[in-house]
Order: structure tokens, then sequence, then C-alpha cells
């Protein structure tokens, strides 16, 4: 069970708050992990394995636990699928240890849902594929008749899911995607965020008057723009009427590579700095287990959780005495394994100090070949460059905050 944390504040002037403050939502536990209720956020993703090789899926879903995904997804597009996921929750419980699990349901997925339902921690629907909408070239116009007895038959097909689930006392996502919309929600408030909200809480009150409440909500689209509005009017929307649900963060389908990584920071980062979000998953178009690196590396730069070495370096310019980038690079090879320090390594007298003076350590560059090593604001010795790394450590050393990689 994960430990609730203490407010993080950033050093900065007195009378300057820079805590984020996260918007208030219930705890939903979802296995070992609980998703908002003031817990840390939550980082999850998703195998790309078939869920019908268990091996693959075990292994897979092994390797994103190991370096610190917290919810591990997989897809079940079938009632097979839906089956297999007994064998491998057994299997991570016998040959590793018990890993929260969430399925993927899509398409008429009554069948399969009751069945995953049985075998892992959530179960994760897209109202706008949920109960199929056979669309009609020539409609022009939903009438209210129509509308209500779609609804109708959503509500029939989702209460035993809801029943299982809160019976269980396991968890649901409702995750709405912006490029599945249902075709009504579509013809009554377009291709929109307002549609994607009211998708969300056609949903939600449906659970609600069946007293269940182990929700968490997720507003995902492909565009940073549209996911903003999005999950900001889903949460504006919720405090209007006293719902409290954790929200799942995501920019679906951001691609590959540098503008994949920046488009989803663009996206998660903007919303979590305003203090909305519970859980984020970051969908990169390569393996899985590159995404965990993005979301933590968010979540640090946002204060929101600690879990490596803050480095903290100046952009270089034409006092620095040494070759910055080269430097810069040694000291992360020789402490990235440390958790929680924040590093500075500073090109020069002039700025450093000053620029690193919220810093734990700091390596500064004091005169040709030769470099000043600080602990906090005290300068504590100076070193011959050749030495600077090596007399970091035997610093941290000293001061018993280092572990061996």
């Amino acid at each position: 069970m994960q430990t609730l944390p203490t407010p993080q504040t950033a050093p900065t002037q007195p009378g300057v708050d820079t805590t984020i403050r996260r918007r208030k939502t219930r705890p939903v536990q979802v296995g070992s992990v609980t998703i908002g209720g003031g817990y840390p956020v939550v980082v999850q993703s998703m195998i790309n394995e078939d869920t019908l090789d268990i091996d693959g899926s075990v292994a897979a879903i092994r390797r994103l636990h190991e370096i610190g995904c917290e919810i591990v997804r997989v897809t079940v597009p079938s009632i097979g699928h839906a089956k297999a996921l007994a064998e491998i929750k057994q299997k991570l419980a016998a040959t590793y240890q018990p890993v929260p699990l969430v399925a993927d349901v899509h398409h008429n997925g009554m069948k399969i849902a009751l069945e995953v339902a049985k075998h892992v921690d959530k179960v994760r629907i897209n109202p706008g594929l949920y109960v199929f909408e056979k669309p009609k070239s020539d409609r022009t116009e939903y009438t209210q008749a129509e509308f209500d007895e779609i609804g109708e038959k959503i509500r029939e097909t989702l209460e035993p899911l809801v029943v299982s689930l809160r019976d269980q006392g396991k968890a649901m996502r409702i995750g709405v995607n912006h490029g599945s919309l249902a075709e009504r929600m579509l013809f009554s408030y377009g291709d929109t965020p307002e549609g994607m909200v009211e998708s969300a809480l056609e949903f939600i009150r449906i659970c609600e008057s069946l007293n269940f409440r182990n929700l968490v909500i997720s507003m995902k689209a492909s565009r940073v723009p549209v996911m903003l509005a999005a999950y900001r009017l889903m949460a504006k929307r919720m405090d209007e009427l006293g719902m409290d649900y954790p929200l799942h963060l995501g920019v679906t389908e951001a691609g590959d590579g540098e503008y994949g990584r920046i488009k989803s920071t663009a996206g998660i980062a903007t919303l979590l700095a305003d203090g909305i979000g519970d859980t984020i998953r970051v969908s990169l178009t390569e393996a899985p287990e590159k995404e965990i690196p993005v979301c933590y590396s968010i979540l640090q730069a946002l204060g929101l959780r600690k879990t490596m070495v803050e480095y903290v370096a100046c952009p270089s310019c034409g006092r620095t005495l040494f070759n910055l980038e080269d430097v810069l690079h040694e000291v992360r090879e020789a402490t990235k394994h440390l958790t929680g320090l924040d590093i500075a390594v500073m090109g020069c007298i002039v700025n450093g100090p000053g620029e690193m003076a919220d810093a734990d350590y700091g390596y500064v560059g004091k005169q040709p070949g030769f470099i000043s090593l600080y602990r906090g604001r005290e300068e504590i010795k100076k070193v011959p460059e050749t030495q600077g790394v090596e007399e970091l450590i035997n610093l941290i050393k000293a001061d018993g905050r280092w572990v061996d990689p």
C-alpha cells in the first residue's frame, strides 16, 4: 500500500506558495494501489502482447512493474482472452508477485467484461463502443425516444458488470476517447469536449444509481488542446455535480520519439500543474518500457514525486571553465541510481553558488583546472577537475547519503 505524501513545495522566496494543490478526489482501490484520495499520482502502462500468450504476457507485465509501472493494462478482445487472465494472474503471483491489472474491454463487451471482472482489479470500458450504435447515413436527428431507448439499452448492458465489480470491491475506468464518441453524442453535442463529458456522465449516473462509485474517469484525445479542454470541463462539471472521481490523464496516440514525449508532457503536465489528475499514462508508439521514465520525469519536474536525482545545470556560456556537457554526463552516470538528491553542475563561480543554492550538492568551476564542491550553500573543498566526480561521491558518502548501485 502506498503512503500518503507530505505536501511538496519548491524552494522559493518567502510568502510565495508554489505547492500544487491537487483536486480533492475519492480514493479508488486497484489491487494494492490507491488512485486519488491524496495518494501519489499513479503511473500506468499497457503491454503489447496478445493476452492468449500467457508466458509472454506475464513476462511483459513483470518487466513493466519492475521499472516502476504501478498498474498494468491488458487487452481482452474475446472470452478466451478474458479467461486467460485468470492464468496470468495466478502465474504472476506464483513466479513474481501480484500486480494490479486492468482489462481493456471494447465493442459489445458485456459477456467479456463479466468474465474478466473475476480475474482483474479494474475494468476499463469505452462509452462510445460499449454498446454498438449502427450509424444511419441518412439520419438528420435523434428523437428523444431514440436517445432514451439507447440509454436504457446501455443501462441494461452495463448493470451486470457494475453489480459484479461493486460486489467484489473492484474498480472501473470510464474511458472516453475523442475519436470514438457514440453517434447520438455526436449528433447532440458535436465532435466536442462537451460530447465527451456528457458521454462519461451518462455512464457515471448509471453506476451511481447502482451504488457503485469505485470509478476513475479519462477524457483522452490525440490533440492536446482538445484533451486539455475535455479534462478541465470534466473536472468543472463534476465539481458542480458534487462528484469527486479521480481522473486518469493521457494524450492518446501521441506517436513516438521526441515529439511524442513533448506532446504527452504538454497535455499531462499542464493539467497536473493545475491540480487535475490522479494517475497518468504516456502513450508512445514504442516499447511500453519507454513510457515509464517519461511519466516519472513529468512527476519529478512538477515536484509531485521524487524518484531520482534532480540535476541542476547551467546552459554553458563563455565563462564556463570546463566541458559542462561531458561533466554533467559523468556526474549523472555516477549518481543516477540515487534517490531524492538535488545535484548542481555549474560552469563558473559567477552564477553557480546563487543559482544552485537549493541543491544538496554542487560541482562548480572555480578556476581553470579546478572545481569547488559544495554542500548546500557551503563550499567544502577545491579539488583538481580530474578528481571532481570522485570527490563528489566521497562527499556524498561522508554524509551517509550514498548507496551502491
